[in-house]
């Protein structure tokens, strides 16, 4: 009856009454599937128009996919397109388009079927059905993106077509239990994606945290205190408003109850932490924890590389629960999560509130180096935030810092990490001096209530607002060892501990009483090694050939750290002790050398100033018969001066820049016209008398004029397009004709 000859209404009722007894289960199935031709007829209805018809014979084709020895005989049959095909149709009713995308569910579970699906249109369609009315359809369309993520090719094309977004909107929503199967695949295809570092960030942004599962044991360690004065999870207190307490304790166990109405300004990050504790404190009281979570992920072949996605609120509440446990490998791995979590400032504040300051400070101290270099990997993250650093410094960071650089046997990768954390938050580009002496951390002192004792906040006293009133003695904190091991890490052949260690001794430089230390410890052969960094002497090496783009790295790095190194050493100079002992000549050389090398620009700027102060410790000339000036002015003044030609400043700067360069040539100043040639200078100069305002025009033709007289670069001046630009000044007679005249005579017109 399911002939092509046949009518049909025939044609639909034997497609419907297949379609009912292959629900009988596999004895049913092997019954149909001795009829050869069965999928192929079954397929060719998927064209029909009645949706009867259609609805049966999608139908048929899950039952038999359901059979893992049919689903390939269902794939040969052409089955997929036919069903790509049909979902395209803007009017399929809920019912065809739930048995068609089961089908594809069904042949999804096969691994080598994944990438023949996700390669055709269908992806797109069923990212278009998660939004569906149909719950049954999202469901279905939830299950396929779930198996099509467990096969590592396909989540290009999943993550490029938007289906991060639409995935993440039902595990942050709060919906009905009749959501829960759409949820949990959502989760399944999340995690999935997660494991990729890019599409993780990708996933977090949209207020998702993956967290890592521990197991439901770990959580019987966790003890939360029940009679004790209620604090919010940032360790800010409830002010005691009456010394009686409540008879019956609810106001030591209801949070708000003595908090004035009218005065609180609880934050909205604030009251979220309160919520993500509360419910996790009670999951993990209840038992609860993870059970769910832990069924999702059984087949995952590594417990320690489970985990689970959950919103913000949650995820942040969770990974600070698990800090308070007693599992090392869960601390150590919950502190990963934070580190990778905190990509955003509203990640990081969300973290600060929950409590985890705290906690990733305190586990500084732990003897486990593991759980060492993840918090501070965690800190180090977290620290990028200008309010959450204050707040970490506030937790009495600085000693568990200092203990760990007294440690001989502390590693290379836990070093970085803590001087990082140091260069933070002793950064002397800040206002140092707000944060180390009397003064709150904000910088502002809030007005306490004697008679009240609450403040602002209305009844809320942090714990920051208390450390930062304390005056923090660094002088005690970087006595000489430390200094001394800070100061050999200028040796190391990491330019970028170099640089960090350089960035800290700046700070320390500040303390009147550390700078004798300071010269006392060698700091002048440390910074010789900062000074002649390996990839500036490999002359002969083909690194920047070979492999452009690694040499490029390394030359940023080795100029970030001279140039720290640079800024130290011009600190260092102002001491006079220092500035008697130092070889002023060597390092001039050194820094000469730095000057003439291929660093970028920007790095040249403190080498420059520090070359400059220790010529005029010498000799307090600044002419240029001084041949420091003079390389200062060659590759450093002159190169700068062209960059703001070239760049896209505004008038008033570009037209500073030419009159300057055009002084400096003027002036005499040798090799400056070499220098000005070799800086690419010559193309934006044309540029300027083409378009620039007359005196802009008036310095740049006066320079171009002075290159013209070496030969060598008229080639160059006339493939810049200066003689038609030329010949329009003398043409209208402005007041430079005389001048453009001049130079157009010495060209090769």
């Amino acid at each position: 009856m399911l002939g092509l000859d046949n009518d049909p209404l025939d044609r639909e009722q034997a497609i419907v009454a297949i379609w009912k007894y292959s629900l009988g289960g596999k004895k049913c199935i092997d019954n149909i599937m001795q009829f050869q031709g069965c999928i192929n007829l079954t397929v060719n209805l998927l064209k029909s128009e009645s949706s009867s018809t259609c609805e049966a014979a999608a139908g048929l084709l899950r039952s038999i996919s359901s059979i893992n020895l049919y689903r390939d005989v269902v794939v040969e049959s052409g089955a997929i397109e036919e069903i790509t095909g049909l979902l395209y149709q803007p009017s399929l009713t809920s019912e065809v388009k739930e048995q068609s995308i089961c089908t594809l569910w069904n042949l999804s579970a096969d691994e080598k079927l994944r990438v023949k699906i996700a390669n055709s249109d269908i992806v797109p369609l069923l990212i278009k059905f998660l939004g569906d009315e149909d719950i049954r359809v999202k469901e279905a369309a939830g299950g396929v993106l779930a198996n099509l993520a467990l096969t590592h090719s396909n989540h290009e094309i999943m993550v490029e077509a938007g289906v991060i977004p639409k995935l993440a909107e039902y595990l942050k929503a709060d919906i009905e239990d009749d959501y829960r199967v759409i949820r949990k695949e959502a989760r399944n295809a999340l995690v999935e994606l997660a494991k990729n570092n890019y599409y993780r960030i990708l996933i977090i942004d949209e207020g998702l945290i993956p967290v890592p599962l521990i197991g439901a044991a770990a959580y019987k360690s966790f003890t939360p205190p029940l009679h004790s004065w209620p604090i919010l999870p940032d360790g800010t207190r409830i002010q005691r408003t009456s010394t009686t307490p409540s008879r019956f304790g609810a106001s030591e166990l209801l949070l708000g109850l003595n908090v004035d109405d009218k005065k609180a300004n609880v934050e909205e990050a604030k009251m979220k932490a309160i919520i993500g504790r509360s419910k996790q404190q009670f999951l993990a009281r209840s038992g609860s924890i993870e059970v769910e979570d832990a069924k999702s992920s059984q087949n995952e072949a590594s417990t320690n590389q489970r985990f689970t996605i959950l919103p913000w609120v949650d995820g942040v509440a969770r990974l600070v629960l698990i800090l308070e446990l007693d599992d090392e490998l869960a601390i150590s791995r919950a502190a990963n999560s934070i580190a990778d979590a905190s990509i955003n400032e509203h990640m990081r504040n969300s973290f600060k509130e929950a409590g985890a300051i705290r906690h990733l400070v305190r586990l500084l101290d732990h003897k486990n180096d593991g759980i060492k270099v993840a918090v501070l990997g965690a800190l180090e993250r977290l620290s990028a935030s200008n309010s959450v650093c204050q707040t970490i410094e506030a937790e009495g960071i600085m000693p568990p810092l200092v203990n760990i650089l007294k440690n001989s046997e502390t590693s290379e990768t836990m070093m970085e990490k803590v001087l990082t954390l140091l260069d933070r938050i002793l950064d002397p580009n800040k206002e140092m001096k707000s944060k180390f002496y009397n003064g709150p951390v904000n910088g502002s002192k809030r007005e306490v209530d004697a008679a009240t004792g609450l403040d602002e906040s209305g009844g809320l006293s942090t714990k920051v607002d208390e450390i930062s009133m304390t005056k923090l003695n660094t002088g005690d904190l970087f006595d000489s060892s430390i200094i001394g091991c800070i100061i050999e890490m200028l040796k190391h052949p990491s330019s970028n501990l170099q640089r960090k260690a350089a960035n800290v001794l700046e700070f320390v430089t500040i303390i009147d009483p550390s700078m004798k230390t300071i010269i006392s410890a060698n700091i002048e052969s440390c910074l010789d090694a900062v000074f002649q960094q390996k990839v500036l002497s490999e002359i002969d090496s083909d690194i920047e050939d070979q492999q452009p783009e690694v040499y490029a790295v390394q030359i940023e790095e080795a100029g970030l750290a001279i140039s720290a190194a640079s800024r130290l050493l011009t600190k260092l100079l102002d001491s006079d002790q220092f500035s008697r002992t130092i070889n002023s000549t060597h390092f001039t050389k050194l820094l000469s050398k730095i000057l003439k090398s291929n660093i970028p620009l920007q790095y040249k700027d403190w080498v420059a100033a520090c070359m400059v102060k220790l010529s005029s410790m010498s000799s307090p000339s600044l002419i240029y018969d001084n041949p420091i000036n003079i390389e200062v002015t060659l590759y450093d003044t002159i190169p700068r001066l062209i960059e703001q030609i070239k760049s896209d400043s505004p008038p008033e700067v570009q037209e500073a820049a030419v009159v300057e360069l055009n002084r400096i040539i003027s002036e005499g100043v040798v090799d400056a016209t070499r220098a000005v040639a070799s800086n690419g200078g010559i193309f934006p100069l044309v540029k300027v008398i083409g378009g620039g305002s007359e005196r802009a025009v008036e310095a740049a033709t006066s320079i171009l004029y002075n290159l013209s007289m070496n030969v060598e670069n008229h080639s160059a001046i006339v493939a810049a397009g200066a003689v038609p630009a030329l010949r329009r000044i003398v043409l209208s007679e402005k007041p430079q004709w005389k001048q453009a005249l001049h130079l157009l005579r010495t060209l090769p017109t």
